[in-house]
């Protein structure tokens, strides 16, 4: 990654719609595979609008039989990555030739469940990049031209070169199928590229001519024959990779359910405890309120009793009423209405006064006589409270 202009990358990609995104998928893609370089260069899309994306250019390292080889690819990112897939394709040198299959077509484009299934978020450049070297590694994209047979690639395969204008071609829609496969069935067309759906995968041909594949230093021997094996270790490869995917997001979504009804559940038992602790107060509340209004209606009754048993009796004296019943009560009673009396008599003394009925010294005698007999009163009244029991 030593060798990536990080700035100039970056002024290519702010044209991008989430160029940090891209950005930060590119490099993770170069640190890791560093046979990929990034270039800016003019793609031209299928309805002939051209526009200047970024792509990963180089080979990535691919086992096949217990050998490494280098296999030419190129990854176009779209300006609205991540949102929509990558268009890839397969670069043969003039010393190879694309082996097509349901995979890659004559042309070198490159068709990939993980792209078709592509889903922003979940999936990645790096994750691409893998998918293809395990299944470049299952199915060889290329072989070694042989010396006699050297053909110059043809002129409509998309070979673009730095600063050049070239139109992607149209992949063939479809190939007659062989009995080696049975007319193997396409993958439906995408519905998240915004400028041009894929093709249908096309049949593999049975064979080609040539003795194996490689890249730039190396070469794979054998006759070049897709065996039924081959298919089959494909198909079920890639079968796998995607019921894994289904899988993992369908387990995902199915956690994220479990923690929503754990929460859900936590919530409605607090409820429930605030609901009960609710419900036990008003319960007694409604009992106390039971027993009051019990209560209020004995002393009701005893009220309409005793309305009633005064209303049957004769009419009471109020010196009777206020007879008392021990000697003791009867001198405090008697005390008290002395010292009332004399109370207001010592008033009547100063307004008489006031008014000039009498004289200073007459009000003096008097008042000081009334006095000293009101304290002996008051005196009496008290002892009479303490023998009594009464407060004082």
């Amino acid at each position: 990654m030593a060798g990536v202009d990080e700035s100039r990358l970056r002024q290519w990609l702010s044209k991008y719609h989430n160029p940090d995104v891209a950005l930060r998928d590119i490099l993770s893609v170069v640190s890791h595979y560093q046979g990929l370089v990034p270039v800016q260069e003019t793609y031209m899309f299928n309805d002939g609008t051209p526009m200047d994306l970024v792509n990963l250019n180089g080979t990535i390292p691919v086992s096949y039989k217990g050998n490494t080889y280098n296999i030419p690819i190129c990854i176009w990112l779209i300006d609205t990555h991540p949102k929509n897939a990558p268009i890839c394709y397969v670069k043969p040198t003039s010393d190879m030739s694309i082996k097509p299959s349901i995979f890659v077509d004559q042309n070198g484009k490159v068709y990939l469940p993980y792209l078709h299934d592509w889903a922003p978020g979940s999936s990645e450049l790096l994750g691409l990049i893998q998918v293809m070297i395990v299944t470049f590694g299952d199915q060889p994209p290329v072989f070694a031209r042989p010396k006699e047979s050297e053909m110059p690639y043809p002129s409509n395969s998309f070979m673009p070169q730095p600063g050049g204008n070239y139109m992607a071609p149209y992949p063939p829609t479809s190939y007659p199928p062989t009995s080696a496969y049975g007319g193997y069935p396409p993958y439906p067309p995408t519905s998240n590229m915004p400028y041009s759906s894929f093709t249908p995968y096309p049949a593999p041909y049975p064979s080609y001519a040539g003795s194996g594949f490689g890249g730039p230093s190396a070469s794979v021997g054998g006759t070049g024959t897709i065996k039924d094996e081959h298919i089959r270790e494909s198909l079920l490869t890639a079968i796998e990779e995607k019921l894994m995917r289904r899988m993992k997001e369908q387990f995902q979504q199915n956690q994220a359910e479990l923690e929503t009804l754990k929460r859900t559940q936590e919530e409605l038992k607090q409820g429930k405890m605030k609901l009960n602790t609710i419900l036990s107060r008003l319960e007694k509340e409604q009992n106390d309120l039971d027993k009051n209004i019990t209560l209020l209606k004995d002393k009701e009754q005893e009220l309409d009793k005793a309305i009633e048993r005064l209303s049957n009796e004769e009419e009471i004296d109020v010196d009777d009423a206020v007879t008392t019943t021990a000697p003791l009560y009867k001198q405090l009673l008697n005390a008290f209405a002395e010292e009332a009396a004399l109370e207001d008599a010592i008033y009547y003394m100063g307004e008489a006064l006031r008014c000039g009925v009498i004289d200073l010294d007459v009000f003096l005698r008097q008042v000081r006589t009334l006095s000293r007999k009101q304290f002996m009163l008051r005196a009496l009244m008290q002892k009479c409270r303490q023998k009594a029991g009464l407060s004082v």
